[in-house]
């Protein structure tokens, strides 16, 4: 008897998401609590995990289907059990078309065999990586012709094209080549090969969670009065500090003493002196906090997620520090919750880690304010009247003008500038 799996529940106000990716096929043995799907929201991504131990039966949608929560996406049956024949697909006019080896029994069915293809998941569109599949190519020796190299549809035609023109490979590939005889009768209409130097596009549907961050920073451009005051900072003394101590803290505490730590403190340090900048606008009402929660940007695959360090203005170094790397370990592995990205009161975005040299950040909404750090580089500046080179950095902080008002901006990144150019200050609260 099969069991069903379920879409789980997916956090607070999400109903529905996006059928990311099959992480098992029909036919495929899983294990209780093995992820067999993923499911993208529009915050995070979700892996659905197989409620028994036994066989995929059958896939009930198809990636980038949407699924409610509670919806049934697949069947697990007994260890052993045969794969359920799978739905007929349909081509790019709506004509329903049999896979390969649909007369088949399922247990001896065999799947098309494509080099580093654990690989290719992880890179390809679901139509570049169904032509693959399709060609018998390998996508590792596909030269790309479309954004930063990705590979299109046309690339693949085009490489599986030369590949059935190669005498080597046709001797090799004759008997798969061969059309069934009742389509002999039919060849299938020449596809267009990209010619050399030519200028190809590619759709790619965006993510949910591209479209959530589009439609959020556009919100805040929207209703916030954007503007953004900018200074600059000497990080002699952090980097100084970091040199002097990195060692041990990392001994101690068994993680790497980085700059965040020191600019996170810097923000409870001012926000303290200018709580504005750590409130929010609601309706006609301003909400004041007395806690520090900093949502901290962090790139993903996916695009960038902002998870929140709790209580920020009351942690250590250390468990500042250990809680960042958590959160980008988890960013890049796509298991960050919606719970450790909900709420915020203020957020650092850190531009610096690409290169950037100066930026507008904008926003992130409810929130009245965000602290762009930038990359760090040696500039000549006057110290006691010589021309000297020190690393600096420029920093930058964007707010909502109608609740902060340009002498609290002003005065808020001043005081953080104070306390990164003398960590002293952190240590006794000036």
């Amino acid at each position: 008897m099969a069991t069903d799996v379920k879409v789980p529940a997916l956090g607070e106000s999400i109903t529905e998401g996006t059928l990311a990716q099959w992480l098992k096929k029909p036919g495929e043995a899983v294990a209780a609590d093995e992820p067999i799907a993923s499911l993208e929201t529009d915050k995070v991504s979700v892996e659905v995990p197989s409620p028994i131990a036994g066989t995929l039966t059958e896939q009930l949608f198809q990636e980038g289907d949407t699924v409610e929560v509670g919806a049934v996406i697949a069947r697990i049956g007994e260890a052993g059990a045969g794969a359920a024949p799978s739905a007929p697909t349909a081509d790019v006019a709506g004509t329903p078309v049999n896979p390969p080896g649909a007369g088949e029994a399922p247990a001896l069915r065999k799947e098309p065999e494509v080099e580093h293809a654990e690989h290719a998941d992880l890179t390809l569109s679901p139509a570049v990586r169904r032509a693959v599949l399709e060609h018998h190519v390998d996508p590792s020796k596909i030269h790309g012709t479309g954004k930063d190299g990705r590979l299109t549809k046309d690339d693949v035609l085009a490489a599986a094209a030369a590949k059935e023109s190669s005498p080597a490979e046709a001797g090799v590939q004759a008997p798969e080549a061969k059309a069934p005889a009742a389509q002999e009768s039919k060849p299938a209409a020449p596809r267009p090969r990209p010619a050399p130097g030519s200028r190809n596009e590619e759709r790619v549907k965006m993510t949910r969670l591209r479209q959530t961050i589009a439609q959020r920073l556009k919100d805040a451009q929207n209703t916030a009065a954007l503007l953004t005051t900018y200074n600059d900072v000497d990080m002699s003394a952090v980097i100084d500090a970091r040199a002097r101590y990195k060692d041990l803290f990392e001994k101690k505490h068994g993680i790497r003493l980085g700059f965040m730590g020191f600019f996170v403190k810097a923000v409870a340090l001012a926000a303290r002196d200018v709580p504005s900048v750590n409130a929010r606008i609601e309706g006609d009402e301003i909400v004041y906090s007395d806690f520090l929660d900093v949502s901290v940007a962090v790139s993903a695959p996916k695009g960038l997620v902002v998870p929140v360090i709790r209580d920020a203005d009351k942690l250590s170094f250390a468990d500042i520090e250990k809680t960042i790397a958590d959160y980008g370990k988890k960013a890049k592995e796509g298991t960050l919750t919606v719970d450790e990205m909900k709420g915020g009161t203020f957020t650092i975005s850190n531009g610096g880690v690409f290169g950037s040299l100066l930026s507008s950040p904008i926003i992130n909404p409810p929130q009245s304010a965000v602290l762009g750090m930038h990359r760090i580089e040696e500039r000549p500046v006057v110290r006691d009247g010589q021309i000297v080179a020190r690393p600096m950095m420029y920093l930058a902080l964007s707010y909502d003008h109608r609740l902060i008002d340009g002498r609290e901006a002003v005065t808020f990144l001043v005081r953080v500038k104070e306390a990164i150019e003398d960590p002293t200050r952190l240590l006794i609260d000036l």
